[in-house]
């Protein structure tokens, strides 16, 4: 019995060893740990669950797209980029890297819209990434989630909005 105890006390002190000793790095030009992806990416998934498939309410029309635009513009381009500029400070300085989510990023083209939706509502622990449930409203959370899942076939007129650096005059 106390092999037992023991054999289940050693592996949590030495991990605590580890953290109180400064055994693992919190700066962000670190290396993820080793299971670190994919601890994260397996909780995520099942986090979002069955929102995965929900269809947005909204069509991807180009107001609805014009109106991501905008909200993109404000909220999410500092982070996860601007069409046909380069990367912010702020996102190089992040850990884990915010995805550019513009072209010619593939960006989350390829994700079904209920994803971005979900990751944009709730946001993601420990990446950075907020949660915009209660600063946005849920039309305005599925026009952002219509603009970046169209973001590789957008009309002129959205491109030239995403292309506008809103802190210039």
């Amino acid at each position: 019995m106390a092999g037992v105890i023991v054999g289940l006390c050693v592996p949590f002190g030495a991990g605590y060893l580890f953290l109180v000793l400064g055994g693992m790095s919190v700066a962000t030009k670190s290396r993820p740990l080793p299971l670190e992806k994919f601890v994260a990416k397996t909780a995520l998934k099942a986090a979002i669950g069955g929102e995965v498939a929900r269809p947005s309410p909204l069509p991807a029309d180009e107001p609805n797209l014009l109106a991501g635009a905008r909200i993109y513009q404000a909220q999410c381009a500092i982070c996860h980029g601007r069409l046909g500029r380069r990367i912010s400070t702020i996102a190089q300085g992040m850990f884990p890297r915010a995805p550019q989510l513009l072209p010619p990023k593939k960006g989350v083209t390829d994700d079904p819209v209920g994803e971005t939706y979900w990751k944009a509502k709730h946001g993601i622990r420990l990446t950075g990434m907020p949660g915009f449930g209660d600063g946005l409203s849920d039309s305005e959370l599925w026009q952002v989630s219509l603009l970046l899942r169209n973001a590789d076939k957008l009309p002129a007129a959205v491109q030239e909005l995403l292309r506008e650096d809103p802190d210039r005059p």
